[in-house]
């Protein structure tokens, strides 16, 4: 089944050739026919959705559209508040907790008419990169559910790769957009940090944070960032021109170590198809931090006085994890703060040469939902080999963007990350759409 794209609906929406009201039907079906063996959602809105997407509806016929996401049903990961209608991080702890404003990225959203089709499942507070630990029970892969969807924003990925939405909001702290994006088949991309607010989101780790989009293609991606991005810059602009005018960077020492033969396979073809196309490709060397100080320290503060009341309502594994922060000192989170910075700030320096960086999003095969849950003691190992090559990114702050460029031998997605320098999504966009007609 092909499944419309943002703009394709948009345009037929604009033109009065479908309604929204039909839009949001046909995603509620999927969800009903699709969500029992995926768990992509925890909660539905099907009675606001519909009544949004009826009023949507009256506005364009009106004369009232307000742009190509009015109308359209989007989801949210469950961390991302939403005034009166319950946001549980998919945890014990928060599974009555019903917020009482939107989250600024669902304030924008609003405002550009989209529709919140509901709250999609994701790994515990976003504690993982397989979305297997939930209070709702995992979210599965919508290509094979045998396998993981990735994580933490797995419901997510998930969701928008079986067409339950046409977009979903994520939050990627070490690749938590990119990694299940990849491994479900669908566009994740990792704005700049600080461009997409993170007010009214349950952090992870604040330093790291970052909220975008999950969509079917790179231009619905920029339809999004558009709308929900702090600086009002038109990212469709000049997405189509092509990159025959970049350098782009291939850093195989770390990102390209000890590959699955498929993926390998799939990558090299790839940069392959953007030698012929770019300017110049040239191998480059990054600084690797693999530090984890920040992390730790940040995602054990914020649950200091929850684990204190309710340390019963956690997963055990989560609260395993969050407990590795106790061992950080303040002088020691403030070293590692300011290390940050001053990565971020010569973080240009090392895209002095290129225009873009292009790796592996995910260096392994994806796994069995089975196998990682028959011994709990090997999911956190997997989980950091999944977001191997994502996690050094969130350090650096740039835009980053994860494109299928293949399958793997067992018919499951394979990813390409696109990285680009400080602050420049348009640049990641223009590659990114130029590879997806390769397609």
């Amino acid at each position: 089944m092909t499944l419309r794209s943002i703009a394709d609906a948009a345009e037929q929406v604009r033109q009065q050739k479908i309604s929204p009201v039909e839009l949001a039907r046909e995603c509620l079906d999927r969800i009903e026919q699709l969500n029992p063996t995926l768990n992509a959602f925890i909660t539905v809105t099907a009675e606001s959705a519909l009544a949004e997407a009826q009023k949507a509806e009256q506005e364009i016929q009106s004369g009232n559209w307000r742009g190509p996401l009015h109308g359209i049903p989007v989801g949210l990961k469950d961390l991302i508040d939403t005034a009166g209608v319950r946001t549980t991080a998919a945890s014990g702890v928060f599974r009555d907790r019903v917020p009482g404003e939107d989250a600024e990225v669902v304030k924008k959203l609003r405002a550009a008419g989209a529709v919140f089709i509901g709250k999609q499942n994701l790994h515990e507070f976003a504690y993982g990169g397989s979305s297997l630990i939930s209070h709702f029970g995992p979210a599965r892969n919508p290509v094979n559910p045998a396998f993981i969807a990735g994580g933490s924003s797995g419901g997510s990925a998930a969701a928008v790769a079986s067409g339950m939405c046409y977009a979903a909001i994520g939050t990627d702290t070490a690749g938590s957009i990119r990694e299940p994006a990849s491994i479900c088949g669908v566009v994740g991309l990792k704005p700049s940090y600080g461009l997409v607010s993170t007010r009214g989101i349950i952090p992870l780790a604040q330093s790291l944070d970052h909220a975008g989009p999950i969509t079917r293609t790179v231009e619905d991606a920029a339809i999004v960032l558009d709308a929900i991005g702090g600086n009002r810059e038109d990212y469709l602009q000049d997405i189509k021109v092509g990159i025959q005018d970049f350098v782009i960077g291939i850093p195989r020492k770390y990102f390209y170590e000890d590959l699955d033969p498929d993926i390998a396979a799939a990558v090299e073809e790839a940069v392959d198809y953007l030698a012929k196309h770019a300017k110049a490709v040239r191998e480059i060397e990054c600084p690797i931090e693999q530090d984890r100080t920040l992390f730790n320290a940040e995602s054990r503060a914020y649950h200091r006085d929850k684990i204190a009341t309710s340390a019963n309502s956690y997963d055990p594994e989560t609260l395993r994890r969050l407990k590795s922060g106790d061992a950080v000192s303040d002088s020691q989170y403030q070293s590692a703060l300011s290390h940050l910075r001053e990565v971020r700030e010569e973080i240009g320096e090392m895209l002095s040469d290129v225009d873009l960086l292009i790796t592996p999003t995910v260096p392994v095969l994806t796994p069995r939902v089975g196998d990682l849950l028959n011994d709990i003691s090997e999911l956190r190992p997997a989980e950091i080999l999944l977001l191997r090559n994502t996690r050094p990114v969130n350090g650096w702050g740039l835009p980053a963007i994860s494109i299928p460029c293949g399958t793997d031998s067992r018919g499951l997605p394979i990813g390409l990350q696109i990285i680009g320098p400080p602050n420049d999504e348009r640049k990641v966009l223009r590659a990114a759409y130029a590879f997806e007609q390769t397609g």
